[in-house]
């Protein structure tokens, strides 16, 4: 599973240059996958790859057709509380998610219970996008909390991770869960300018379970770090083939991908 079941604890661009250590040492230097046996998952990012367009039930569809792991999708918070699965805060021709309910959507945009009905025995990295806009009256944790009400009480807990840029988000979401007497995965998204392996302590003592780096940034080091701090790593986003290679030479969980045919097939996935 490509981010660690429950561990126990309580409770975009590449950067300027080369991270040090990083993705094409890691060849040199394979830790995790190849040593334990594990395959590298892949993930389809936004359901990307089959020419469908990303962040749809088709795109969703075909990525479990293609025999993608998992898929990462975005979602918003609806003015009348649903969840949408939408990339930006606005939806072109349409507006703002926030102010939309759900019946004013076009049919492309689909909400993530629909979302959530496709994609079995796959799993689903839910990214948290909060607050919809800056500004907005929402508390920061309302889709967080919405997010972990639609993946408990459909029976998603084990099969989804929540991720986010905003560690207040993820900290409404393990709240959300625990409240809910149920354990949700988490992922921290780190941004691309911030080295990753400062993360690690941190993550762990807040009670996630992932850690979602870019991937220039990658390196054996962090990969190793992330296993002693009994985290997952998934990476985002791999397309490059001499960046899939290299990833799953390190042996990290998923890889996060518009090119889920390519990865399947560096994966050993088909």
């Amino acid at each position: 599973m490509a981010c660690k079941g429950f561990l126990g604890r309580e409770g975009a661009g590449r950067p300027a240059g080369p991270a040090p250590g990083g993705a094409r040492e890691a060849i040199r230097d394979p830790v995790g996958d190849r040593a334990t046996g594990r395959r590298t998952a892949v993930w389809a990012h936004r359901g990307r790859g089959g020419g469908q367009q990303e962040n749809t039930v088709e795109a969703f569809v075909w990525a479990r057709r293609l025999g993608a792991d998992g898929v990462e999708l975005d979602v918003h918070l609806s003015a009348d509380g649903e969840l949408v699965v939408h990339h930006d805060a606005v939806v072109p021709g349409s507006g703002p998610v926030a102010e939309l309910r759900a019946v004013d959507l076009p049919a492309s945009v689909p909400l993530l219970a629909d979302v959530l009905s496709v994609c079995q025995g796959m799993e689903v990295d839910v990214e948290i996008k909060s607050p919809p806009l800056e500004g907005a009256p929402r508390p920061v944790g309302a889709v967080a909390a919405a997010v972990v009400g639609t993946v408990v009480g459909s029976g998603w807990t084990g099969r989804v991770v929540l991720s986010s840029f905003s560690t207040d988000v993820l900290d409404a979401a393990l709240l959300a869960s625990r409240s809910a007497g149920a354990e949700v995965r988490l992922g921290w998204l780190v941004p691309p300018g911030v080295d990753p392996h400062g993360v690690l302590e941190p993550a762990a003592a807040r009670g996630y379970h992932c850690v979602h780096p870019f991937v220039g940034w990658v390196d054996a080091a962090l990969v190793r770090g992330a296993r002693q701090a009994g985290l997952a790593i998934n990476v985002w986003t791999v397309n490059a083939p001499a960046d899939l290679r290299a990833m799953v030479g390190l042996g990290v969980d998923a890889v996060i991908t518009d090119l889920p045919s390519e990865a399947l097939v560096v994966a050993g996935g088909r």
